[in-house]
């Protein structure tokens, strides 16, 4: 059977300089091996936009299937965890690389059960090229409070966006809410002020167990250094709870009606 692949297409205008530096990134995230991670297998630069070739996940991102589901049960949620924190363990301290977009279009699922991290490098070179509002809430409503104000930020970063993408597929709403519901975010300044100045959302804990709910709090720290690291977080309790065999995925991600091909 041939390798199915897809094609990742950034557009952008840029400048020479520029272009060896995302071809040098490119390059770093082709030689990338981990199984928690999706493979890049080629990039190159045509007509001003970037084509990057990578592995093909035919059950599409866990955004695409949040929707069909609306939400995630716990035991689902702890597997998925395992895998994306893993992924990170190699990304931080494996390859130096701050994810610096997670969010759930970003973790791609197949029907293996498989979870991924994606665009990992990417959106670093789009932010070296662009900047911080001109795109508006839908990178940066994952984004953590030392890095939304244009601060310093590390790892740990990428641990605040996962807290979010949890507690998202947990409710099946965006932590967040606007002020006014019907109006949405009329402005990126109001989305950062939510995020800086306000407490951290939490998980409910007349929803979810305790476990749930203190490893959101790890998570959500507003200060990155109270945040655990990925390697900290696969020793908490709530990744303990369930084994692989208690929250089978393949099965779980075919039987929900998921975008999954029949292989």
């Amino acid at each position: 059977m041939p390798l199915k692949l897809s094609e990742r297409v950034i557009q952008m205008n840029i400048e020479e300089s520029y272009r060896k530096q995302i071809a040098k990134e490119l390059k770093i995230n082709q030689s990338s091996q981990c199984p928690y991670v999706v493979v890049c297998y080629q990039s190159f630069y045509n007509n001003g936009a970037i084509s990057i070739i990578l592995e093909y996940m035919d059950g599409g991102s866990l955004a695409d299937f949040l929707k069909k589901v609306k939400s995630i049960p716990e035991p689902y949620l702890a597997v998925i965890c395992k895998q994306v924190l893993k992924g990170l363990i190699y990304l931080h301290h494996e390859r130096h690389i701050i994810h610096r977009d997670l969010k759930p279009s970003n973790l791609l699922i197949n029907h293996r059960g498989e979870v991924k991290i994606t665009d990992f490098g990417v959106s670093a070179i789009v932010t070296s090229t662009s900047g911080l509002a001109n795109t508006f809430v839908g990178t940066y409503n994952y984004m953590s409070p030392e890095r939304i104000i244009g601060g310093n930020y590390g790892n740990k970063s990428d641990i605040w966006s996962l807290g979010l993408v949890l507690l998202e597929c947990a409710t099946g709403q965006f932590p967040y809410s606007p002020p006014d519901q019907a109006a949405g975010w009329t402005s990126f300044y109001e989305l950062m002020d939510q995020i800086v100045e306000q407490p951290p959302p939490c998980a409910p804990s007349d929803r979810f167990s305790p476990e749930f709910c203190s490893f959101i709090s790890a998570c959500l720290k507003k200060d990155p250094n109270e945040r655990k690291s990925a390697q900290e977080l696969l020793d908490l309790p709530f990744l303990n709870m369930y084994n692989d065999s208690d929250a089978d995925l393949s099965s779980y991600f075919n039987d929900a009606g998921s975008l999954l091909a029949t292989l």
